[in-house]
């Protein structure tokens, strides 16, 4: 993760990446919050306790309508 994107590397080796703006907790986050992560359902998603955040990996492949 940097300033503007969430970034997550799948098991293939792509580099999958969303702007921080689509999860406005995550992007309003103190950096202490932000690095107080775990992954959850066997590496589906990822979870941030602190601000009650998930996001699965499949909602970065999806496009948003």
């Amino acid at each position: 993760m940097d300033e503007d994107s969430l970034q997550v590397t799948l098991s293939d080796g792509r580099i999958v990446s969303a702007p921080l703006e689509w999860f406005p907790r995550l992007r309003d986050a103190s950096s202490d919050q932000k690095s107080n992560w775990r992954f959850i359902g066997s590496g589906i998603g990822m979870h941030w306790e602190d601000i009650d955040e998930d996001i699965s990996v499949r909602s970065l492949l999806m496009p948003a309508y």
